[in-house]
This record gives C-alpha cells, structure tokens and sequence, in this order.
C-alpha cells in the first residue's frame, strides 16, 4: 500500500511537467474551441489575440495569462527535478522528499490558479488594505514559497552528503 514512506518522489517530475503544462493545453483547447488556433505557428497565437475580434478582451487577457503560466511552470521544472534527483542520489529518507515533492506541487497547482484568475492588482493582493496596490502578493509569496522545498532539498542533500563523507 502506498503511504508517506513509500518511494514516489520522482514520480513528483512527470506530476510537475503536468502542472506546468496544463495551463497551454487549456489555453490550446480554448483557443480551437473559438477558432483563432493557428498550428502553423502556435508560438504567434498569443502575440496576434487583439488582432481576432471574435475573442473578448476578457477572455485575450485570461489567455495570456494562461501562456505565462505555463512559461514560468516549464521555468522551474529542471530547478524542481534536479532538486528531486539530487534528493534521491544523497539518500533522503522517503518522508522528507515525499513531503517536500507534495507541497511544491500543491504551491504551484495555487500559483497557476492565481496566475490565471487574478485580473487586477486588488484581487491579485492578499490584503489589499495592509499593502500598497503595486504589489502581486498573493501571486508572488506562492512562488517563492514553491521555490523554499526544492531549496530544502539541496540544502538536506548536501548535509546528508557531507555526513556520509566524515564519516
């Protein structure tokens, strides 16, 4: 039975390519859906939005940033997949990567849906009454808190390393 204390960090790799990518293969789907899919080259799509009149600018904006999901999941992916390898090869104890693996995934499955719900600097802040509107709070604290378990891991592994080579 699968638990906590079974091996299944690496199976977090493919998890996070899936996070990472699921925000383009929704946009792809939505944007076919409506018409304006150009798989010629799919890298223009997002640049020639305005210029189709049959999308609302509501819907241009969400994809946009359905794109810039994508793009900064695809950014972390080797950092996290390193981070899980490098993990493994210092001998970790399953626990500690599991935990690590489970939370980074579950702050980057909230850093796309903030990425690609929030629509205005109010609502992309965590209070807007405590901080100044220029800031993305929200949005901003995920990912760098998404960024402290692969640093956990690096970190845990070099000491781990470190201890098994004084002794």
């Amino acid at each position: 039975m699968l638990s906590i204390h079974s091996p299944l960090s690496l199976y977090a790799i493919p998890a996070m390519w899936v996070v990472s990518y699921y925000p383009v293969f929704a946009q792809s789907f939505i944007m076919n859906k409506a018409g304006v899919w150009n798989n010629v080259a799919p890298r223009g799509n997002i640049r020639l939005l305005p210029e189709k009149k049959m999308i609302s600018p509501e819907l241009a904006a969400r994809l946009t940033r359905m794109e810039g999901a994508h793009l900064n999941g695809v950014e972390n992916l080797a950092f996290f997949g390193l981070a899980v390898l490098v993990g493994n090869y210092a001998g970790l104890d399953d626990v500690t990567l599991n935990t690590a693996c489970g939370l980074y995934l579950l702050t980057r499955m909230i850093f796309n849906y903030l990425y690609i719900n929030q629509t205005t600097l109010r609502t992309s802040q965590l209070s807007p009454d405590l901080f100044p509107p220029y800031l993305t709070f929200n949005r901003s604290v995920t990912w760098f808190a998404s960024l402290g378990f692969p640093f956990y891991l690096f970190i845990k592994s070099a000491q781990q390393v470190a201890a098994q080579k004084s002794v």
